[in-house]
């Protein structure tokens, strides 16, 4: 259980990294003439990580039952 944790951890990690990546990507070429298809790509990208970081971090929370 606690490997599982910390690999989900390391995941979760990772994937933050490149959200903030993509983050600045995304920000830098916002300012200049790029390839819009290449721009909607990242973004979409960028979108799903965060998807994928919300459902990851609510596998690390504990069911609490009320």
């Amino acid at each position: 259980m606690i490997e599982n944790r910390d690999s989900l951890l390391r995941q979760l990690h990772e994937m933050r990294s490149e959200h903030r990546d993509l983050d600045t990507v995304i920000a830098r070429m916002e300012g200049m003439p790029v390839d819009q298809i290449q721009l909607a790509r990242l973004k979409k990208r960028k979108l799903k990580l965060k998807d994928d970081i919300i459902r990851l971090e609510s596998r690390l929370v504990p069911d609490i039952i009320a």
